[in-house]
């Protein structure tokens, strides 16, 4: 124990990130001849381990680098190396500490699967990719694992690839990002362009590039280059755009949702602190980069997505996409955290969000491997997802039924979790800087308390739906309900994440976000005054409207006095996420195979049409030219030669030795000069 402490923080990150890739290529070469997933889980605890000790001897300290030469073009060089700071060692540590109860987990909930040897080396892969991405020291490399994350998920989200939703998933996934990822790409070339390197410490350090930059009579002017102050706006766009996709903004949305597919323990760590956290950690990153034009746009698009995403999750069933749009929703609070120019409350809440978010897909796994569990047993056939084939599950699943109310609770906001003291960080601060801006801006505070209403209520629902009145498949199954609390392996790890969604893990003071240890690392400083009434009134009205609407939640799904329409035009578009599938479906999708079919068509008539006509017309060309040259010239050629073969005859004729033809000859020449003479 003594050497790790010794080893310097530089080299303890590298293992971090190392150790699980080791994982993965040890998995990939056994294949099937190690099922047990046992390398693959002591891998990621050796790197929770490397990354505390990073995270203990990084945190509040001066920011660490380290690098060596990759490549070089021309008389530029490209570095790989490692940049550990306050934000990096706590993502570095986030990620860590989710993917290991994550693993735990997924030894008893993917036992026998066919398919388990892939499952450890996507796993193993997956977590080296966004561990790698969080210490990346430059734009480019992070590139590189941004990618290598993309396709690890595309391998989780299609994990159970012979079922063809499951298909469809990975691949809509995967292409929706690779929009984010062009913007990503676009947004490296500009920066480079501008400043010459990517290198985030000579870009964003104290008294680097970006802080020597200024925009004057409409140029971005840098000590490298200068540029049309336009560009500025468009490089900030172009990486939003990218976050846009991985982080599941309004609207690159749409893939989220669908990749519920992969395993429930995958959705657990892809929606907690790795994949859709990539892009609040990108702009977190970059933040100084962004203009008040981009800001505002990070802001309202993240307001958008937060509401949206609320209401589409309000009359779901699957319990899955209920906490998939929860996700999408939780992210547009990040993304308005960093719109606001308050990036700290938005890693807070990413922070949170990761802890009480896999809770909740392990509860909802946990639920989903019951219920698949009767559903096998009793040989019915039911959708063990469904919220409507559920329903007194507290009385066979009490430990479950406990930590899914702490989870619920943390996300709702209620006091002395962590999802209070983040969510208010981000209300409170939006409240300061509308009042900053203007009364227009102040619909961003007073839709995310909306938006954080709806949220209790769509998980008040969830739960009472679930765990409360009566099991609404009892009738199918007879007298015996084979229901059990989930084994050990699986509660152990959320035992853990449940007392991660209590206040002191983060801070002391159950009511003040301020006193948050994250909150004094990062420590930004806000370009607008405290308002200490907003700190009293906001939690109030917050805490206020979560009770109301859990007790609404309480009467209308746990005592079944549900009055409205299940059938009604709102619940319609809720069920139907606002028919965007159906829109993408319609207008982009079937527009993109219409444009490919007429293009098809064009080239097949048209453009092959007339490469047709014109090869025709050489080919009628190349015919007469052939025909001239056989019978023209070669004719002329041919008449030439055997005129002067008859000549040649005639005059070898007269060459045969005999005096009375030479006599002749003489005598012809005779009479032809006489005639001449007469003539003459």
């Amino acid at each position: 124990m003594d050497f790790l402490l010794n080893i310097s923080p530089i080299c303890t990150a590298f293992l971090t990130v190392v150790i699980p890739l080791l994982a993965f290529l040890y998995q990939a070469i056994v294949g099937k001849k190690d099922q047990s997933g046992l390398v693959g889980t002591l891998a990621i605890i050796f790197s929770f381990v490397l990354s505390l000790l990073t995270f203990l001897d990084v945190w509040n300290a001066m920011p660490l680098s380290s690098e060596i030469t990759w490549f070089k073009i021309g008389n530029t060089t490209f570095t790989v190396g490692i940049l550990l700071n306050n934000l990096s060692s706590l993502m570095l540590l986030l990620v860590s500490t989710i993917a290991v109860p994550v693993h735990i987990y997924s030894k008893s909930y993917m036992h026998g699967d066919a398919g388990i040897h892939r499952y450890w080396m996507y796993l193993s892969l997956f977590c080296f990719a966004m561990l790698g991405l969080v210490i990346m020291n430059n734009l480019l490399l992070m590139y590189v694992f941004w990618e290598l994350v993309g396709f690890a998920s595309y391998l989780l989200i299609g994990f159970w690839y012979t079922k063809d939703a499951a298909v469809q998933a990975n691949k809509k996934a995967f292409l929706v990002n690779r929009i984010g990822d062009l913007g990503f790409l676009i947004g490296i070339a500009i920066v480079y362009s501008q400043f010459g390197t990517l290198n985030l410490v000579t870009l964003f350090g104290n008294d680097g590039l970006i802080a020597n930059t200024s925009v004057e009579n409409g140029l971005w002017i840098s000590p490298h280059n200068s540029m049309d102050a336009i560009w500025l706006t468009v490089t900030g766009i172009s990486f939003f755009l990218g976050a846009m996709a991985k982080s599941a903004q309004f609207p690159l949305h749409v893939w989220l949702p669908d990749a519920m597919e992969g395993p429930t323990s995958v959705s657990s760590l892809i929606h907690a602190a790795t994949m859709v956290a990539a892009g609040v950690f990108l702009m977190s990153t970059l933040f100084p980069l962004f203009n008040d034009t981009v800001l505002l746009i990070i802001a309202i698009i993240g307001t958008t997505t937060a509401t949206i995403a609320a209401y589409f999750a309000l009359a779901q069933y699957d319990i899955k996409k209920i906490l998939a749009f929860s996700t999408i929703s939780q992210l547009g609070y990040m993304m308005v955290g960093i719109g606001i120019g308050t990036w700290d409350a938005a890693m807070f809440h990413l922070l949170t969000h990761a802890f009480f978010k896999c809770l909740l897909f392990l509860c909802a796994g946990a639920v989903i491997h019951e219920m698949a569990h009767l559903k096998a047993h009793s040989k019915q056939d039911f959708d063990p997802q469904d919220l409507r084939n559920m329903g007194g599950l507290r009385h066979y699943m009490p430990q479950t039924f406990i930590l899914m109310t702490i989870a619920s609770l943390a996300l709702a906001g209620f006091p002395l979790t962590s999802g209070y003291l983040s969510k208010d960080s981000i209300i409170i601060s939006a409240f300061e800087w509308a009042s900053a801006k203007g009364p227009m801006f102040q619909i961003v505070p007073i839709t995310l308390i909306i938006v954080s209403i709806m949220t209790a209520f769509y998980i008040g629902r969830l739960l009472f739906k679930a765990f409360f009145s009566e099991l609404r498949i009892k009738s199918l199954l007879g007298s015996s309900v084979d229901l059990n609390e989930s084994p050990k392996l699986m509660l152990w790890p959320m035992y853990f994440l449940g007392i991660c969604c209590v206040f002191p893990l983060f801070s002391f003071n159950p009511i003040s976000y301020h006193d948050a240890w994250v909150m004094d690392g990062l420590l930004v400083q806000y370009p607008y005054e405290t308002n200490h009434t907003a700190h009293l009134v906001i939690p109030m009205i917050l805490t206020v409207g979560a009770l109301s609407v859990w007790v609404l939640a309480w009467r209308w799904y746990a005592q079944g006095q549900y009055p409205l329409h299940a059938n009604s035009l709102a619940n319609r578009i809720s069920l139907n996420q606002g028919y965007l599938n159906i829109f993408n479906e319609k207008i982009i999708v079937n527009s993109v195979l219409n444009l490919s079919k007429l293009s098809y068509w064009i080239d097949r008539h048209i453009v092959d049409g007339f490469i047709h006509i014109f090869i025709n017309f050489i080919q009628q060309i190349a015919l007469l030219s052939h025909w001239l040259d056989k019978n023209i010239v070669d004719g002329l050629v041919n008449t030439f030669g055997k005129i002067a073969l008859l000549l040649g005859n005639f005059a070898r004729s007269t060459q045969n030795g005999k005096l009375q033809t030479y006599l002749y000859s003489v005598f012809l020449l005779v009479i032809v000069g006489l005639v001449y003479l007469l003539l003459r």
